[in-house]
């Protein structure tokens, strides 16, 4: 598995013609690199370790995919036979053969198949153009134009702008990460066999491994933290042990007028088109923007009393149609703040808090609910320094936690009490990120925030959290804390599928009454999130203490959104 160290020397090697080349692209160095781990990741960083071999030699060594028979293969050749039967087919295997014998020389994984004397290569060059291309184009391969970097790289852009134009992406300027991991799954299986409905669970899966489109998205991520030395930062920054790559908030790019949210009695809700359904208005209420809220038009023409707005609300972005009554022209403001979320929690003033205990006393999952946060010996925690550690990490957790399991009586619903916001604390705790259970008293936040020493004293100076006292801390001290806010379930999930700690919150109309709060795990082979058929997800992976408790679980569709709760948000922590 290629790491940063040979994502900087492939970089390092080559930025400058990828970088020439992708001038008025929609691609990044960053996609260019996680192809060239995701295609060839298995033999390049073995062989620039080689240093009797050139650079030159390197890339005339990057052949792969290795075949001898008609299994498992639709496309030609699907055999020695088909291949030397047409023109030049004989010299081609040739090629093909002696190929991946010069390349096993090195690579112990490929000496199998080169032991076998009908095995061959299909796959060519760092980007691995196919060999059933050479119907078409047998001059790229008997030419050994594979070897020449700049042939390989015009190669693998003209396959990208095709399967950019054949999935639907032809005007797009720029693609996130996530949607150029799409481009590189019909870059991998052809645009025709892309399903947006399946996300990034498509292209090429080796047994037990996971899908191409997965293992791409973390290729392209774990890029973005790799510098090209002395020439241009890292666009990201690499995590500490037990946090997720999280990349920064998304910019407003709007560039219509500013506006103010000026309303007095309630937040005003966003929406995704700009109509009310009489008969349930909320059903399309994206967001509730708070007084005071800066927007930024898309377009300044007014659609049935509503603009199309964009702005940033926690770190989140958002976008979509506003009242335009209730917004206010501002002149002179010329953009709209992105909030970053802490890398450190704050070691002085309004600091965390825990519930304080008695010396050697142990709080554990088979005791009924407290204020004291779990301490057992042998509790899990999240200390991985890649995606495939970290969820592996999580589940751990949520296996640990177990808690639909009647012997933990911390979780099991009484008559009038349900235990969703001490779960969700327990989740988050073992995986080392900060939701209290008990937090300062608005005197003691008065004390704390003029420097002054405040001891924690439960229903003095700290209180207990419910899940609506738990919106409102991430609405106004969670960014302290490393949490920021997301716009869409799709982008929550994805980043929890990263390893990320994810959270839905809503806060209950009533206050006297219990919100709900829900933790939003990473997908696993069995259990996943429910999508629609552009690929959107429609209702998150979801983990959660309540009058139903469960591991897995995707929940009553938009539960967030019932008459009940007032209003509503999605959360993320590295």
């Amino acid at each position: 598995m290629p790491n940063t160290e040979d994502m900087r020397w492939f970089k390092q090697n080559f930025h400058t013609k990828i970088e020439a080349a992708l001038q008025g692209s929609a691609f990044t160095l960053d996609l260019l690199t996680a192809l060239a781990c995701q295609e060839t990741g298995e033999i390049w960083p073995i062989l620039r370790k080689q240093p009797q071999l050139s650079l030159a030699r390197i890339l005339e060594l990057c052949v792969g995919d290795t075949l001898d028979s008609d299994k498992g293969r639709s496309a030609f050749p699907k055999t020695k036979a088909d291949l030397v039967s047409r023109p030049n087919g004989q010299q081609m295997f040739n090629i093909a053969r002696q190929g991946l014998v010069d390349m096993a020389a090195f690579v112990n994984s490929y000496k199998g198949a080169a032991s076998k004397p009908n095995k061959f290569c299909h796959g060519f060059g760092i980007f691995q153009f196919d060999l059933q291309f050479f119907k078409t184009e047998p001059d790229y391969f008997l030419q050994r134009r594979y070897a020449d970097f700049d042939a390989c790289l015009e190669k693998c852009l003209g396959e990208l702008r095709h399967a950019k134009n054949g999935i639907g992406f032809k005007d797009k300027t720029s693609l996130t990460d996530f949607e150029q991991a799409c481009v590189a799954i019909a870059y991998n299986i052809g645009t025709g066999n892309f399903r947006a409905s399946k996300g990034l669970q498509q292209g090429f899966r080796p047994a037990g491994g996971k899908f191409y489109g997965e293992q791409i998205f973390e290729f392209i991520r774990l890029s973005k933290t790799v510098p090209v030395d002395g020439v241009a930062p890292a666009v990201l920054s690499a995590p500490e042990p037990g946090n997720a790559i999280l990349p920064p908030p998304t910019p407003v790019d709007a560039t219509g007028r500013m506006f103010e949210v000026d309303v007095r009695e309630s937040p005003l809700r966003l929406r995704s088109e700009p109509k009310i359904n009489k008969a349930d208005p909320t059903d399309n209420v994206k967001a509730r923007l708070p007084d005071g809220q800066l927007v930024r038009a898309v377009s300044n023409k007014k659609i049935n009393g509503f603009l199309e707005v964009e702005t940033s609300l926690l770190g989140a972005h958002l976008r979509g149609f506003a009242a335009a009554q209730f917004l206010k022209p501002v002149p002179g403001v010329q953009e709209v703040p992105v909030l970053v979320p802490a890398a450190e929690p704050p070691t002085s003033g309004i600091v965390a808090v825990t519930m304080p205990r008695k010396p050697g006393t142990v709080t554990k999952r088979t005791d009924p609910a407290t204020a004291h946060s779990l301490n057992e010996a042998d509790q899990p925690g999240r200390h991985g320094t890649n995606p495939d550690e970290l969820r592996a990490e999580l589940a751990a957790i949520i296996n640990y936690l177990a808690v639909e399991k009647t012997a933990h009586k911390r979780y099991q619903p009484i008559p009038n009490s349900t235990f969703c916001n001490i779960y969700a604390h327990d989740y988050c705790h073992l995986a080392g990120v900060y939701l209290p259970r008990v937090w300062w008293s608005p005197a003691a936040i008065e004390k704390l925030a003029q420097g002054q020493t405040v001891e924690p004293l439960i229903g003095n100076t700290i209180d207990e959290q419910r899940a609506n006292d738990l919106f409102r801390w991430l609405r106004d001290f969670g960014m302290r804390f490393g949490w920021r806010r997301t716009g869409t379930l799709s982008s929550l999930q994805l980043e929890v599928n990263q390893g990320a700690v994810g959270l839905i919150v809503a806060r209950r109309r009533m206050d006297g009454l219990s919100g709900h709060i829900v933790a939003v795990v990473p997908e696993t082979n069995d259990e996943r999130a429910r999508r629609n058929a552009a690929g959107e997800v429609i209702a998150p992976l979801q983990s959660q203490a309540g009058r139903h408790n469960f591991r897995y679980g995707t929940g009553a569709l938009e539960w967030w959104k019932g008459q009940q709760f007032t209003e509503s948000a999605f959360w993320l922590h590295s």
